[in-house]
């Protein structure tokens, strides 16, 4: 409230009515006077509040274009949205103009390539696919935008098979920061799309298409869930030991991920999802080692891709406030680790409904990519170990940011690096985190392509 008190305060005594202030802007501009404000600035996690200047809902290229054009000249921050999933709230910020390009949502499949615009979805890439018989390399949540999705790497639960989500993409258009249109693949401007595959959304430009190549059709894979109820500390330190073990030779069709956690409902528990292309009598017995502790509870199901990715996204909110930072398990931890991992979340935030450590399975495909063949460089991580706190009522918020603030010092201290789509706004070194031994050379992409940093945000490429 404050900023718009400043926001119209400037504009009164210039004379400038906000009509002819945001003049230039095309698309649907929405602004602090509008009634659908308050629900427009609202990103899925809902513990992040920030007031923008304006939105600009873009329902094509040239409304990408003018409003990057627009935000240079009256010297206003850029933020991109797609999705609106950054969990650290990227996509949106206080007195800034946020390009939502959730409208350019076209598809189109010819032959083995798809073609879709930056605002598609999860959700409306397989709805579209499905009738096709093809598998993809998305995401499971499905209101989560491709183009932020795909530029930050992408795991999904086919990327053991078919790798993250940037390994199949083969060509983007942008706009850039003079606002002009430019293509990128391995042939033009083929730095920019190195960078753009796992460096994250928004640090080049607005990616406004992009091609796929897609994988072959399949008929039928195997979804499949588990779940140990009433666990101790000692059992869920088992249960991580025997995950961390079973990755080093698990099958490529098979990727996983399994949540270490307390809930309202569930006390201590242990749950583990994922999809197999292949039999259900070929899942169970590749499972054998994370569901033969006491008390497995393991359902099989032989599903065509589109039902079971389907299946997995109707288990997401529409919304949460949560905190939820993730980092690249490289080497084994030992038990001692294990143990302390497992340890910390027997303590419970006050006000959390759910709080946990979550796995994520890497290796087969995604490993077989050097570190430097795309911007994604933990190629040689086992799994992606996240802290994650979610709370309802916001009068929690502080002690659940705090309580995950803690342990992600130690989950730092056993790990190597952070996903740049978990992100962590408390890491200071977060470029050597994100990227590695990748990040001189986004950083010299940077100066070639936004050499003014007109695409700045917190923990952005500088």
């Amino acid at each position: 409230m404050v900023a718009q008190s400043r926001c119209n305060l400037k504009l009164d005594k210039e004379g400038v009515t906000l009509n002819q202030y945001f003049n230039g802007l095309t698309g649907k501009v929405i602004t602090r006077k509008n009634s659908f404000y308050n629900k427009a600035r609202q990103i899925w996690n809902r513990a992040v509040q920030r007031f923008p200047l304006a939105i600009v809902y873009c329902n094509d290229k040239i409304d990408v274009a003018n409003a990057v054009t627009w935000a240079r000249q009256h010297c206003v921050p850029i933020r991109i949205r797609s999705g609106g999933h950054n969990y650290e709230g990227y996509s949106i910020g206080n007195d800034v103009l946020v390009i939502d390009i959730s409208n350019l949502n076209s598809l189109e499949m010819i032959e083995n390539h798809l073609y879709v615009d930056g605002g598609v979805n999860n959700k409306q890439l397989y709805d579209f696919i499905s009738s096709q018989g093809y598998p993809f390399p998305g995401g499971t949540c499905p209101t989560v935008g491709l183009s932020g999705y795909a530029s930050g790497g992408g795991w999904g639960l086919s990327c053991r098979l078919l790798g993250l989500g940037c390994d199949s993409l083969v060509e983007l258009e942008l706009v850039d920061a003079e606002g002009m249109l430019i293509k990128a693949n391995s042939v033009e401007n083929k730095e920019l799309f190195w960078a753009c595959r796992g460096a994250g959304g928004g640090n080049f430009g607005v990616i406004v298409s992009m091609v796929f190549r897609l994988p072959p059709k399949v008929d039928m894979v195997t979804y499949f869930q588990f779940h140990y109820p009433d666990t101790d500390q000692k059992k869920q330190a088992i249960f991580i030991e025997a995950w961390q073990k079973w990755l080093k030779d698990l099958d490529q069709r098979m990727t996983a991920q399994a949540n270490v956690y307390h809930s309202q409902d569930d006390n201590f528990a242990i749950s583990g999802r994922g999809l197999f292309y292949g039999t259900e009598a070929e899942a169970q017995c590749l499972l054998e080692p994370v569901i033969s502790l006491d008390g497995c509870r393991l359902t099989l199901e032989s599903l065509s891709f589109y039902e079971a990715i389907t299946k997995i996204g109707e288990t997401y909110p529409c919304s949460g406030k949560f905190k939820s930072p993730g980092r690249f398990a490289v080497k084994p931890l030992n038990p001692q680790e294990i143990y302390e991992a497992a340890g910390l979340i027997r303590e419970v935030p006050i006000g959390s409904v759910y709080s946990s450590i979550n796995l994520y399975s890497l290796g087969g495909k995604v490993s077989e990519k050097s570190p430097d063949e795309t911007a994604f460089f933990y190629r040689d991580a086992s799994y992606i170990i996240l802290i994650q706190s979610a709370w309802e009522e916001s009068q929690y918020a502080l002690d659940n940011k705090r309580w995950v603030n803690r342990r992600f010092k130690y989950i730092k201290s056993i790990t190597q690096g952070s996903y740049v789509n978990f992100p962590f706004g408390g890491l200071l070194d977060y470029l050597e985190a994100y990227y590695g031994g990748n990040t001189k050379r986004l950083q010299a992409v940077k100066k070639t392509y936004d050499p003014e940093n007109v695409f700045r945000f917190p923990q952005g490429i500088h």
